[in-house]
């Protein structure tokens, strides 16, 4: 009796302490503990991490991984292409990415990329003489004049639409000068990591040791995008440009846009920038977007088809691109190497060095990545709360408790 007793004082002490204490969380099972695909509503699924070859858009000739039912790259003349995602940088196909050719007036987009921010569209500036010195002869102009005013917004459609050397020439004195802005633009394509160039006149006009590269020239297309001012001013087709009291009209040279001189105009076209001279031939830096997808393409001096070859054969490769896209494998990225290094890879889809450029990424191991976010979720999500154990022990040292009473009881009992 007395041992019942005993045992049910202990687990009535036992239970009121199991009523007043917490309720241990319950055991997260694994399905919980992986984190969801998507952490909010109309937020996309990034894309799964690739390993890319560092090396191989360094090699000569055509660069492409085609997956099952991917089309065929077109034949193309040109003796260097790129083809890439203008999003995720990834590059789809490429040939000669790499090749060191004279870029013409495409290298104006990298010198847009390095003044558009230095002066403001509204601002207002009054062209010096000395300002107009110095432009190569046959050079392309749109018209400037010595002690006229202009807004920067119109020099700047000077550059896009008519390729003006004359306007890229103000420009760049209110840049600091026609050497400062050659080393700043040398700079700024070091800081896209744009290897290849070589930048000796700003405009673009043929000067010894002046070469890009198809690559190059993606990353400049690509990161003009990125620039609200840049995109709106390589996109627009006609303009007037100011000539004192009166204006005239100026169109753009890139006839994709336009669908000038029997070139079709090419649907979605985002535009950027075209150039020539005899010794770089024709080039072509090209955007555009079809549904939630836009690629950008690079093409250097084809070798056939006449002038405007270059336009048809960048037709055929944004064609190809936009069908292929979700059916190749990348075969590089125009993504800066920092950026390639500093970037979560959940959010990346390609991580890559260029050999011979930079360090060389290591490849991840299949699943690293993914599996270490859930076990790290599974340690956030344990309960930091009273232990579940907590209450048994109580029980078990109240049990002990009574037994030991009711020994000392009876050992008293015996005495007496």
């Amino acid at each position: 009796m007395i041992v019942t007793s005993a045992v049910r004082h202990a687990a009535a002490g036992s239970a009121a302490l199991l009523f007043v204490l917490p309720v241990p969380a319950a055991a997260a099972s694994p399905a919980a503990l992986v984190p969801s695909v998507t952490s909010s509503v109309g937020e996309p699924t990034p894309p799964a991490r690739q390993y890319v070859d560092p090396a191989r858009l360094d090699r000569r000739g055509t660069q492409v991984q085609r997956l099952p039912g991917a089309p065929s790259v077109p034949s193309v003349s040109a003796l260097s292409w790129v083809v890439a995602d203008a999003s995720s940088g990834e590059v789809l196909a490429a040939r000669n990415a790499h090749r060191k050719l004279p870029p013409a007036s495409t290298l104006k987009a990298l010198f847009a990329l390095t003044a558009l921010p230095r002066h403001a569209p509204s601002e207002r500036h009054t062209v010096a003489d000395s300002e107009l010195t110095g432009i190569g002869a046959g050079s392309s102009l749109v018209g400037v004049k010595e002690g006229y005013t202009y807004k920067v917004s119109d020099l700047w459609k000077g550059v896009f639409l008519s390729s003006g050397n004359d306007a890229v020439h103000v420009l760049a004195a209110m840049n600091g000068g026609w050497e400062s802005t050659t080393r700043q633009m040398q700079e700024k394509a070091r800081s896209l990591g744009a290897e290849d160039t070589h930048v000796v006149s700003p405009d673009g006009y043929d000067a010894p040791g002046q070469v890009s590269s198809a690559y190059d020239l993606a990353v400049f297309g690509r990161a003009g995008l990125q620039n609200p001012d840049f995109a709106r001013y390589c996109s627009t087709a006609y303009a007037d440009f100011p000539a004192g009291s009166w204006s005239y009209g100026i169109a753009n040279t890139n006839r994709l846009l336009t669908g000038a001189d029997g070139v079709d105009r090419y649907p979605g076209l985002l535009g950027i920038k075209n150039g020539y001279t005899s010794n770089a031939g024709n080039t072509l830096i090209s955007a555009a977007r079809r549904g939630d997808r836009t690629l950008v393409v690079s093409v250097m001096n084809p070798q056939r088809g006449g002038g405007f070859a270059v336009y048809e054969e960048a037709r055929a490769l944004l064609d190809w691109g936009f069908e292929a896209a979700g059916r190749v494998r990348p075969v590089g990225s125009l993504a800066p190497v920092r950026a390639k290094a500093a970037a979560d890879p959940g959010t990346r889809a390609v991580s890559v060095a260029r050999k011979g450029r930079g360090a060389e990424a290591a490849a991840p191991r299949p699943g690293a990545e993914t599996a270490a976010a859930p076990v790290r979720e599974a340690r956030e999500a344990e309960p930091s709360g009273p232990s579940a154990s907590l209450p048994l022990t109580l029980v078990g040292s109240a049990c002990a408790a009574a037994l030991a009473l009711w020994g000392w009881r009876r050992r008293t009992a015996r005495r007496a």
